[in-house]
């Protein structure tokens, strides 16, 4: 079905409003997905706070050209989608991961993720990483810990002290 020139207009300034400043994007090839899949993925990428959209390559190879997209620019080639988020890249490429072992037809192609282009295999990588919220935990028990230690230990200073104290008062009331 070939479009008009009013609807490839209309992409192209979707693609521009909706994707010209993502932080991190997935670029997905789909070809024998089937629609239910589909939309399956698009409800778990959703979940996991990002979007889903289907490009014509030519119309987003134009709009990225002036964006932090125009790096995927060159894995533009063939039935091509885009997952983008602008808060957790782990989280989302653990969802597009995660699918793809359900539904081996997916290809990742490229992505990006905080302005640097990655290559499909660090996609799989990302995924396995901790999310942010497990890394933060892990920042904070590090950050505690020495406090932590330090106050048992003047914890166990204290009553030392007063064992010591009583043993020199009791020796001065014998002697």
């Amino acid at each position: 079905m070939a479009l008009t020139r009013e609807t490839k207009a209309e992409l192209l300034a979707r693609y521009q409003g909706d994707m010209a400043d993502v932080s991190h994007a997935f670029l997905v090839g789909f070809s024998g997905i089937t629609v239910g899949q589909v939309d399956d993925l698009r409800r778990r990428v959703r979940t996991a706070g990002g979007s889903y959209s289907v490009v014509k390559n030519r119309i987003a190879r134009l709009a990225f050209e002036d964006s932090s997209l125009g790096a995927l620019s060159d894995h533009l080639v063939g039935p091509t989608a885009i997952a983008y988020s602008d808060d957790d890249p782990v989280g989302l490429a653990r969802t597009l991961t995660e699918f793809a072992r359900d539904v081996p037809v997916i290809e990742f192609k490229a992505g990006l993720v905080d302005g640097q282009t990655i290559s499909a295999d660090a996609i799989q990588e990302i995924a396995s990483m901790p999310g942010r919220e497990a890394l933060v935990a892990k920042l904070l028990f590090l950050l505690q810990s020495p406090i932590a230690r330090f106050v048992r230990g003047l914890g166990d200073v204290t009553p030392q002290f007063l064992r010591t104290l009583n043993e020199i008062a009791s020796e001065k009331e014998e002697g």
